[in-house]
């Protein structure tokens, strides 16, 4: 009798068909690298089956289905040798072993210059990120407390590596538990658009993630868990809002306005202030006239009432972004009609697993080979360095029309808009409506896996591209006159993006208020300091959104290493504070508008968050993963004034 393969098993009880099985699953670019490692043998990373990445989207990575078979036939003796050699591997690779490992997964493209960088991405072995300092030895009698205003993901991080160097540390979180966005956000359908492996920390990666792209409540999970397994809980003082900040420019130190869990206010020194507050927290609602002489419900999807009845009603939502791309399906099945009100189309990109579990192939996988979690993770990573990048560049030369941006950008679009037709081909004329006439990259992607063509087709749901004219008591009514009906109105209107630090007051040398200052045109070094506000540091600040090259958590790990290292260097030279200067801040903005004009997102006029009231892309880093990794590994003190 054959054997039924057992994917609950460990390697060295699985037998060759629970191998076998495993590994249909099995994403190559990763698998044979890691087995690669593990086994320290080259041969299993043969130049004849290195991914395609100039074929775009591509799950296969290029590789035909003989290449594919083959591939997985290398890893199938692979994994027979290390089940019954059942030795002791090391998955971590030597520098030399390194380099030949990426070749191969980057398709043969030079990686030199990407060693370290991917080094510490693998986050093979020992945490290479730890700080390699403590101030008890640089500094061990000065006073230095750091404040971080906000316990999400980019908070808890900051948190955790100036806690390693020994720094005094408070965190300051308005809400009663960590998570930030992912606390907040509760509407039906909300779910992270990074695979997970990617969308996790260096130092707390996983391999059991449930999902391929994990709900919000598993997402806030995982930075409870982060909070619970680093200690940081004691660090954090919850339900504690800062409402202003200001410089004291006697002893270069600030002090911290605090709204307590009682309504107390109190006055908090620190000599550093870390601002962890993130882009997406202050919902954006739209202004529309009459939305308050609505007599329904309404409400914004980032403060999603679960107390509003919404079976059966009639319920109108505005906006088709990327929030409500994702609750629009959920309420379509629970709403007697739906109304859809859209400014602006989105591009779709085909993900079919995006709501689906990981399957316990892949699990088995996870668990058993040595470093394929963490290869799988660089896989991602790789695809997303440089894989669309240059398909979001603006060709100069390029005559193709307005929809696109260059020869590579057409292709994207032809792709795009091909899914749709077929996604649509039952309702063609929703065509019109639902496909983009701007280039793709103008505006943030939406994933998708058939759910968005199947709700748009059902006959309870409606819609409307025709501009709002002004909410009326019984509804919605546009310009061309028709009143739309609803007992409930909500809005999935995004964000006060552009807003930063709204409504910390803050306000720096000279008593200038840095709102003032910007005038609703935020700017920052680095994303990350401010001429004029000294030892003050931005976490996702201006110009640190990336669009088609990776995930947040990967800018926040890069953030907060350079602040770390402004903060080692002030101690070892005794200086109070630094403050940008701001010819360098200036021309580090000058180099990064050019650039985002270079790209689909500044040269196109189609509306989008990415920009502020001033039509300047506010949000967005338009240039490599490795060049903000390098320019953030060690703070250049002769860019600032030292205090």
């Amino acid at each position: 009798m054959t054997p039924v393969p057992d994917l609950s098993a460990d390697l060295a009880s699985s037998d060759d068909e629970t191998i076998r099985l495993a590994l249909e699953g099995a994403q190559v670019p990763a698998l044979l690298p890691a087995l690669a490692a593990a086994l320290d043998d080259a041969s299993l990373v043969p130049e004849h089956l290195r991914p395609d990445l100039s074929v775009l989207m591509d799950p296969t990575a290029g590789l035909s289905p003989e290449q594919l078979e083959e591939a997985r036939a290398v890893a199938f003796g692979a994994l027979v040798r290390l089940r019954d050699e059942g030795r002791e591997v090391d998955p971590v690779p030597t520098r030399d072993q390194l380099r030949t490992l990426l070749e191969y997964t980057s398709g043969g493209a030079p990686v030199d210059d990407y060693l370290e960088l991917l080094q510490e991405e693998l986050g093979l072995g020992d945490d290479p990120r730890t700080p390699s300092w403590r101030k008890g030895d640089i500094a061990p009698d000065r006073p230095f407390t750091v404040a971080v205003v906000g316990a999400g993901m980019s908070g808890l991080a900051a948190a955790h590596r100036l806690r390693q160097a020994g720094l005094d540390v408070v965190v300051l979180e308005k809400n009663d538990d960590v998570g930030g966005t992912w606390l907040e956000n509760t509407y039906p359908g909300c779910r992270v658009d990074v695979s997970n492996h990617f969308y996790s920390y260096s130092f707390a990666q996983r391999t059991d993630w449930p999902e391929h792209f994990s709900s919000q409540q598993v997402l806030l999970d995982y930075f409870r868990s982060v909070a619970d397994r680093c200690d940081l809980r004691p660090l954090i003082r919850f339900r504690t809002e800062v409402t202003a900040i200001e410089l004291d420019e006697s002893t270069m130190t600030w002090t911290l306005q605090l709204l307590g869990p009682d309504g107390e206010e109190e006055a908090l020194e620190a000599h550093a202030v870390v601002s962890a507050v993130g882009q997406l927290n202050r919902p954006n609602l739209p202004d529309i006239p009459g939305v308050e002489r609505f007599e329904g419900q309404a409400f914004h999807s980032a403060r999603w009432d679960h107390g509003v009845e919404l079976d059966g009603r009639k319920v109108a939502i505005i906006g088709t972004g990327a929030s409500a791309a994702q609750f629009i399906p959920v309420v379509a099945d629970r709403a007697g009609e739906l109304t859809i009100f859209q400014r602006t189309p989105a591009w779709f990109i085909p993900t079919p697993e995006y709501h689906e579990a990981v399957p316990e192939a892949v699990q088995w996988l996870f668990r058993n080979v040595p470093g394929y979690a963490n290869w799988f993770r660089f896989w991602i990573f790789w695809r997303s360095v440089e894989g669309l990048r240059p398909a979001a560049t603006v060709d100069p030369e390029w005559s193709g029309g307005e929809q696109s941006v260059s020869e590579l950008n057409e292709m994207v679009r032809q792709l795009l808009t091909g899914y749709l037709q077929a996604e649509f081909a039952g309702a063609p004329e929703l065509l019109d409506h639902v496909v983009p006439d701007y280039p793709p990259f103008a505006k943030r992607f939406i994933r998708d896996n058939g759910i968005w063509a199947r709700t748009l087709q059902r006959d309870d749901v409606h819609l409307v591209g025709t501009r709002i004219a002004e909410v009326e008591p019984e509804g919605v009514r546009t310009v061309d006159g028709t009143l739309h009906e609803a007992d409930v109105i909500i809005y999935g209107t995004g964000f006060q993006a552009s807003d930063f630090l709204m409504p910390m007051k803050v306000v720096g040398r000279g008593g200038v208020d840095l709102h003032e200052r910007w005038g609703g045109d935020a700017r920052a070094y680095l994303g990350i300091t401010l001429p004029g506000y000294p030892n003050l540091f931005l976490l996702y600040g201006p110009n640190t959104n990336i669009v088609v090259n990776g995930s947040i958590i990967y800018f926040s790990e890069c953030e907060v290493h350079y602040v770390l290292s402004c903060i080692r260097q002030e101690l070892e030279r005794g200086v109070r504070a630094i403050d940008a200067l701001p010819a360098v801040h200036d021309a580090y903005n000058e180099r990064v508008d050019a650039e985002n004009r270079r790209m689909a997102w500044g040269a196109s006029d189609v509306n989008s968050w990415y920009k502020n009231a001033t039509g300047r892309t506010a949000q967005n880093w338009p240039f490599s993963l490795l060049e903000y990794w390098q320019l953030t590994r060690v703070a250049d003190l002769d860019d600032y004034e030292l205090l």
